[in-house]
């Protein structure tokens, strides 16, 4: 690959990362009735990206390449839509009981998730068998890559980070936050983005190798470009930044979280105290 080539790709990969994720919530946005259709026209073109990602697998030229990686990306944005609608969410609807902790918590939390969780593994078990033995695996390659790393920031939530982000959350959905921690950091996290970074840089010097084929090289670019944009996300979780105004365009109009009494006090018992002399205090108070 050339040093243009390259840098369209990561370009590409950075603008399908930052629009989709606005499009999703935005739509998400939507009044009742609209997001209805807006879910079943996804639906639509999930499936129909579902089968794009399958007879792109085929093939191994750029177009294909790009295809492979953009109907991923379109399979997990339903999975999102899907989510944050409501529609596809866990059997436990409530929020975490007053006084949960240890395998009680655990056991809520998946509870609360069981559904998405299940869905996700299930069309990731089918883009496997549809791409089985492909000589274009990016698409697998991306699917893999937010799989991974969205599963990782959900046990980090779960864990405790700084900023839980409530504000991408509807109204529907203002129990999940009882189920998160606030702390400035746990164990977990840091093995997230060596871990994480340490993928990427193997995925870096593999698109670079001369042994590798242009098609790959591409497909490792894209994918590792996404994984990138994942770990920037974990960074955000610990950091005394908001990702809200990369967007505020998707998010004007919208109804902020407003979190309900019966969700607000699991999570209180959640945070870890901070003294008050401490400039992250108010950060660690729960919203």
């Amino acid at each position: 690959m050339t040093l243009q080539d390259t840098a369209l790709a990561v370009l590409f990969a950075v603008f399908i990362w930052w629009f989709s994720t606005g499009i999703v919530l935005l739509l998400d946005g939507l009044q009742r009735q609209a997001r209805r259709t807006s879910l079943v026209v996804a639906s639509g073109l999930g499936l129909l990206a579902l089968l794009a990602l399958a007879g792109s697998s085929r093939h191994t030229g750029a177009a294909s390449v790009y295809c492979a990686f953009t109907s991923a990306l379109l399979v997990w944005g339903w999975h999102e839509m899907t989510f944050l609608a409501g529609w596809i969410t866990g059997p436990r609807r409530v929020p975490l009981a007053t006084g949960a902790a240890g395998w009680p918590r655990v056991r809520q939390a998946v509870q609360a998730v069981l559904w998405h969780e299940i869905s996700i593994a299930s069309v990731g078990l089918a883009i496997v068998v549809l791409t089985w033995d492909a000589p274009n695996p990016v698409g697998l390659w991306t699917y893999l890559v937010l799989w991974a790393m969205r599963s990782s920031a959900k046990l980090n939530l779960f864990l405790g980070v700084r900023n839980h982000s409530e504000e991408f959350l509807p109204e529907r959905l203002a129990h999940l936050p009882s189920y998160f921690r606030r702390r400035r950091l746990n164990p977990l996290m840091p093995v997230s983005l060596l871990g994480g970074t340490a993928v990427l840089l193997a995925m870096a010097a593999a698109a670079s190798a001369d042994t590798t084929p242009p098609a790959a090289a591409l497909g490792l670019v894209l994918a590792g470009t996404m994984l990138a944009m994942a770990l920037v996300e974990h960074a955000l979780l610990v950091l005394p930044l908001s990702p809200t105004a990369l967007w505020r365009w998707a998010l004007r109009g919208r109804d902020r979280l407003m979190p309900h009494p019966q969700a607000t006090a699991p999570v209180a018992q959640a945070v870890d105290p901070a003294p008050p002399s401490s400039p992250h205090a108010k950060l660690l108070q729960p919203r």
